[in-house]
């Protein structure tokens, strides 16, 4: 653990390394992404003054260049940059990104902290503190991810609550796959994530083999960055289909416009709260669907997107649900649909 204390000593930022367990490995096409055997590692921040605490949560990615170690050396850059007063967000968190824009998961943690802290400090949930209506936020998917199909059986059949399943593919095997899926759930709503599993060139081909399986949408089919090749094959396929890995910033967003029909929302890539609510309004505002998602994560990462879920047009909420362990309370299961909670700011507490 370090601490930070502000020159006045009135705003303390402490950091720890959280290790927690899936109940299944979980692996997706992208190489490097996957889960590690059944370990999760992530960073805890809290964020104190006046005696109350906020509390965020990294989620780190390879894949943007981040690692526990780039985590915790942003933290410990950051403390002079946070100032005195946490109902600062928006100057604190554009100061971070101007600092540290490679290192956008250490900035969501601070972020998602800082909401936290004023939600607390205000008695009121952070998706009322941002004029939002929880009652709006859609159904979650349940992921399903790469494995041998016995396994995506048996963890489709513990999926049966969900009337959402999103299943990971981008493998030689995605027909297989998915027909073991459909067997087991065989009125569920399917929605496949390839994350960039596919070429550009054979990506057409993989949709309509796969299309028979009556596809809700696909996310990220090819490998980020190819924005005319995604775009023909948006053109090309009557499946909508999602950016992922393509739509980390609200920058992403711009590029994306006219391309593909929505991109998918994650703090600990675009950097917290308020990025995830510039993104979405970005969004809308060139007719792209949204949709809010997190990594594999405690309940801290997962309650802090839900904040943003009544905004919305589809979730995938359900990084704390693979957890056999998740230390931590906050996100609402009711029916299908997670919830942000009722309770001051992240609604965070103890399992």
């Amino acid at each position: 653990m370090r601490l930070w204390g502000t020159m006045r000593g009135t705003m303390k930022l402490t950091w720890r390394r959280l290790s927690v367990h899936t109940k299944y490995p979980f692996r997706i096409a992208r190489p490097g992404s996957s889960v590690d055997g059944n370990d999760v590692h992530r960073i805890i921040v809290e964020i104190e003054r006046d005696g109350i605490v906020g509390r965020g949560e990294a989620a780190p990615s390879s894949f943007y260049g981040q690692s526990l170690e780039t985590v915790e050396a942003t933290l410990a850059q950051a403390g002079p940059l946070l100032g005195d007063d946490p109902f600062q967000i928006g100057p604190i968190v554009d100061r971070l990104l101007y600092r540290f824009n490679d290192h956008r998961a250490a900035v969501a943690a601070i972020d998602e902290a800082l909401h936290d802290w004023v939600g607390q400090k205000l008695e009121v949930p952070v998706w009322r503190l941002l004029g939002l209506d929880a009652a709006a936020v859609p159904p979650t998917s349940m992921t399903v991810g790469i494995d041998n199909l016995d396994l995506i059986a048996q963890k489709t059949r513990e999926a049966s609550a969900f009337e959402i399943i999103k299943v990971k593919v981008g493998t030689a095997d995605d027909e297989a796959i998915l027909s073991t899926v459909r067997e087991h759930a065989p009125h569920q709503v399917l929605r496949v994530d390839a994350n960039c599993g596919w070429s550009a060139d054979q990506a057409r081909d993989r949709i309509e083999a796969i299309r028979r399986f009556n596809l809700e949408l696909i996310e990220q089919p090819i490998a980020s960055g190819q924005y005319d090749a995604l775009q023909r094959l948006t053109e090309a396929v009557d499946v909508p289909v999602i950016t992922d890995e393509d739509s980390a910033t609200p920058d992403d967003v711009l590029k994306l416009a006219g391309r593909v029909d929505g991109v998918n929302v994650k703090l600990s890539k675009c950097g917290g709260i308020r990025q995830g609510f510039d993104m979405i309004r970005l969004a809308r505002a060139h007719g792209l669907k949204v949709m809010v998602g997190c990594m594999v994560e405690t309940s801290i990462g997962v309650s802090a997107i839900a904040q943003l879920a009544p905004l919305a047009d589809f979730a995938d909420l359900d990084g704390h649900l693979l957890l056999a362990d998740d230390p931590f309370t906050g996100p609402v299961l009711r029916g299908a649909t997670v919830y942000p909670p009722d309770a001051p700011g992240l609604g965070i507490g103890s399992a």
